[in-house]
């Protein structure tokens, strides 16, 4: 069973990973040049203090008493080597190439005055050799070594941790700072919103980051002025077109009574609507721009549901969220006034609830009409879409209402959804978050 390693997702693990390989790789050759340089300069001062130490300890116990050589043995120990008064170990001929190199720096040095033979021993964990000679008055006398190099200073663990612990540091501000202004313009985007007020970015900082921001701000210029272009194109031409419509209702009131006036005032009355919706569905996209009042939800909605009961209009209203919010009343009112109103044209009745939740709060409009197909749930809030085919305006509707509460629930800062309900029906959910 192989096992793929799998490349990081984010940019910010990757760039830490990159960078963190790379030191880690550059201190660790660092490391390795230090110590093999280390180890050369120890390795060629040992063997010249061997050298010296060597010739200088074997004149001292040539020259001493034999009762007395045993008692200087101490004091002429090094850590690499030391003397024995014996034959020594028996052994093999020496094969280590760092062997044969301090074996020519002592027999260089004593050589010629004391003939020496150098056997490997094996066996130990170590290398480990012996140089086996003579003094003037004939005792045996070995020259025990182990080689070994010089220990890590104590403080050397503490010092790497420390470095690399400072390059996880250095690794971890350089990803921040550069990935900063990334995640300030992912922030950006995700938030973009034509019907609210624009996020403008800081346009300071490096080069790359304020051409970034700049761009960013610009697109959103460009956007806020494409979609105001728009709409105020099509609430011109709904605009201009209810005056001819008007002349063409006066002009059809002086026609004979006939079917055919009456189906041509309902044509006028149907195109009529038509635009007054379009003029409602172009100023909804900017519902943005009513200014914010503290109203109380309970007495707002109170209002709303006795102005239809006024009207003898089936609509009743549960529940009571007890809150000041800080919303547009106007937009608040005609999401309401839409979603209530396409209720009783399907059903008769609707339904208002009222859930505080923690952070929004929930006002449902529901009731127990023929509902909408799952399918279609997400395409009847686009504008002009209609589940049915009719043109007549008291069963298809112009496909806008939901569209323009749509709209206005966005620049309200909330959000619509629309779901069946158990045993039949629609329920219309506005969200609104809860402001201070």
């Amino acid at each position: 069973m192989t096992v793929r390693l799998q490349w990081p997702r984010t940019l910010a693990s990757r760039l830490s990973l990159i960078f963190l390989i790379g030191l880690i790789l550059a201190q660790g050759l660092s490391f390795g040049a230090q110590y093999y340089e280390r180890y050369q300069s120890a390795k060629g001062t040992m063997l010249g203090n061997l050298e010296t130490d060597v010739s200088t300890s074997m004149a001292i116990l040539d020259r001493l008493p034999a009762e007395e050589r045993a008692a200087w043995l101490p004091r002429l120990e090094r850590r690499n080597y030391g003397y024995l008064l014996n034959e020594g170990q028996p052994g093999m001929a020496v094969t280590s190439v760092d062997a044969s190199v301090a074996i020519a720096s002592i027999t260089s040095a004593i050589g010629n005055a004391y003939p020496v033979v150098f056997t490997e021993i094996p066996g130990g964990p170590t290398k480990h050799f012996q140089g086996h000679l003579r003094l003037s008055d004939g005792s045996p006398v070995t020259i025990d070594i182990r080689p070994a190099m010089v220990p890590l200073s104590p403080w050397l663990p503490v010092v790497l941790l420390g470095q690399l612990a400072l390059l996880i540091a250095c690794t971890w501000l350089a990803v921040r700072i550069a990935l900063r202004p990334l995640s300030r313009l992912a922030s950006a985007v995700e938030t973009l919103d034509p019907n609210a007020h624009p996020i403008h970015l800081d346009e300071q900082g490096p080069r790359e980051v304020a051409y970034a921001a700049r761009a960013f701000n610009a697109m959103q210029a460009r956007i806020a002025a494409y979609l105001k272009e728009r709409m105020q194109l099509l609430a011109a031409i709904s605009h201009d077109l209810q005056t001819p419509i008007t002349r063409m209702k006066l002009r059809a009131e002086f026609m004979d009574e006939s079917a055919e006036k009456d189906k041509l005032c309902n044509d006028l009355g149907e195109i009529e609507h038509l635009v007054r919706e379009g003029v409602a569905y172009a100023r909804s996209v900017h519902g943005a721009t009513e200014e914010s009042r503290r109203i109380d939800l309970d007495a707002f909605l109170d209002s709303l549901v006795f102005d239809y009961q006024d009207m003898n209009k089936n609509v009743l209203l549960s529940g009571k969220s007890r809150v000041v919010i800080n919303t547009r009343p106007q937009a608040l009112r005609r999401v309401l006034v839409n979603l209530t109103d396409n209720a009783l044209k399907f059903a008769g009745a609707a339904h208002l609830e009222i859930e505080p939740q923690d952070a929004s709060l929930s006002v449902k409009v529901m009731d127990r009409g023929p509902g909408i197909a799952d399918d279609e749930l997400a395409r009847v809030i686009e504008p002009f879409y209609r589940v049915e085919n009719s043109r007549n305006r008291n069963t298809g509707g112009t496909g806008l209402g939901l569209a323009i509460a749509q709209q206005l629930a966005l620049a309200l800062g909330g959000s619509l959804t629309l779901s069946n309900r158990e045993g039949g029906g629609l329920c219309a959910e506005l969200k609104l978050p809860l402001n201070s």
